[in-house]
């Protein structure tokens, strides 16, 4: 097997900055058609959800979140949706915002959306500032379609850049800008008189990172990693 298959061994630097230039236009691509890929099979799918349920929405780290068979598992009487998608910013989450959250009409619905937007090497120094007018434009548009409502916004999880190999993309999503990106979130969900879920602490090892023995490579989490979650939000399922 060829163990240069990209030609970077002998590459010079420019040579080496062009093709990873490439290689990342390659992957950005890839990820956009696989986005359309779930966007279009989720517009298909609400054709025949029932409406009024129950709906977790958001980015991968929902996405991956196995709510729906966590409540089998458990048994509760409930009609639980899942339309994540990994990679969605909130720029995204808005442009497909009727496939993602209003083509359900649901009564109770769960946010996780933003963690794609700490990223300052794609959004800039002001990434943060981009994230929260988009959050409030959703927030704004929810109480104006679906005002009877229950609304749920989720924490942005731990990370941990403490493994051997942290994912390069997620430099800026440190635990210091994921704090502070909570506690500016938290402040607006209550001023539109949601209610705020911090679910970290069963996610935290002693030092505040992200457990190591449930993330995949600090960011994201094993489906079994989710079980303190769950547990967390259990009761504001049932309610």
């Amino acid at each position: 097997m060829d163990n240069d298959m990209f030609g970077l061994q002998n590459a010079t630097r420019e040579e080496l900055l062009e093709k990873l230039m490439y290689l990342g236009d390659m992957m950005q691509r890839g990820q956009k058609s696989e986005q359309e890929r779930k966007v279009r099979n989720f517009r298909e799918m609400n054709r025949f959800a029932r409406k009024g349920q129950i709906l977790f929405t958001g980015s991968s780290l929902m996405e991956q979140f196995p709510v729906t068979e966590y409540c089998l598992s458990a048994g509760l009487p409930v009609t639980v949706y899942n339309r994540g998608i990994g990679g969605f910013t909130t720029d995204d989450f808005l442009r497909e915002i009727d496939t993602v959250l209003f083509d359900l009409e649901p009564k109770k619905l769960f946010l996780n959306i933003g963690t794609n937007d700490i990223n300052a090497e794609t959004f800039g120094e002001r990434w943060q500032e981009r994230l929260l007018t988009n959050y409030r434009e959703i927030m704004d548009r929810i109480r104006e379609r679906l005002p009877d409502a229950k609304v749920y916004v989720m924490a942005y999880y731990p990370v941990n850049h403490d493994l051997p190999e942290p994912p390069v993309w997620a430099s800026t999503r440190t635990n210091a800008a994921v704090d502070d990106t909570n506690r500016k979130v938290k402040a607006l969900a209550e001023a539109f008189g949601f209610s705020y879920i911090d679910v970290n602490d069963g996610l935290k090892d002693e030092r505040g990172n992200l457990r190591a023995d449930i993330t995949v490579e600090g960011v994201h989490i094993y489906a079994g990693g989710y079980a303190p979650v769950f547990k967390a939000l259990k009761k504001y399922i049932l309610e």
